[in-house]
């Protein structure tokens, strides 16, 4: 890669490194290394090398593109037609339905083909290492996606006693990063992440309140 010109090693550099954190678990830190001539790499790997120097440390991305002009209306709509299976599922792991939803709209915005900068699927943004381990066969069939996404946010609750903060922190950020920090990691995307989805969670809560007024 050293005689490579700058600009191609750094696109060289990027795409290695999403191609690894790729193959990395549904939530983990994620690492932004520089090199002394200024290259870039991301990985979900820590580099154990002198000429590489740590900036910065996040939880995993969400699929953005997925959102873009994602009307409420839009949202709700896509949201519709799998409720029921998102109602199925919470129901057999005991999690609040909405707020499952309130997980998927910040994750995916209840797009099913979704698909975010370091390769996480489908509506919860599974991993593909991690959708293996939970039995997902394919991470872009609704079912089997809303499946394996509730039971590890059901894992993460029970790890963190039912502490829904730090299991959705756990959700973006791995929960050996919020184990490691004794709470919400210092991760601007992870904190954002925690509270657009409360955001949500409350809306959804608020409207079910509304519909039961007469």
């Amino acid at each position: 890669m050293a005689s490579l010109p700058h600009n191609k090693r750094l696109a060289a550099a990027i795409g290695l490194a999403l191609s690894v954190a790729m193959h990395g678990v549904a939530a983990a830190d994620y690492y932004i290394y520089q090199e002394s001539d200024g290259t870039r790499w991301i990985t979900d790997h820590q580099i154990g090398r002198p000429d590489f120097r740590l900036i910065g440390r996040h939880g995993r991305p969400t699929a953005s593109v997925s959102c873009k002009g994602v009307t409420p209306q839009i949202l709700e709509d896509r949201a519709k037609p799998l409720l029921p299976t998102v109602i199925d599922y919470s129901s057999r792991y005991s999690v609040d339905h909405r707020l499952i939803k309130a997980i998927i709209a910040v994750e995916s915005c209840f797009d099913t083909h979704a698909i975010s900068r370091v390769g996480a699927q489908g509506l919860m943004q599974l991993m593909p290492s991690t959708a293996a381990t939970l039995g997902v066969r394919n991470a872009f069939s609704p079912p089997q996606n809303i499946q394996g996404g509730v039971r590890y946010f059901h894992e993460m609750l029970t790890r963190f006693e039912n502490n829904v903060e730090l299991a959705l922190a756990a959700y973006n950020a791995g929960p050996k990063a919020v184990e490691r920090y004794g709470g919400i990691p210092p991760y601007a995307e992870t904190q954002s992440y925690v509270k657009r989805v409360l955001n949500y969670y409350q809306n959804y809560r608020d409207e079910a309140i509304e519909a039961k007024l007469p």
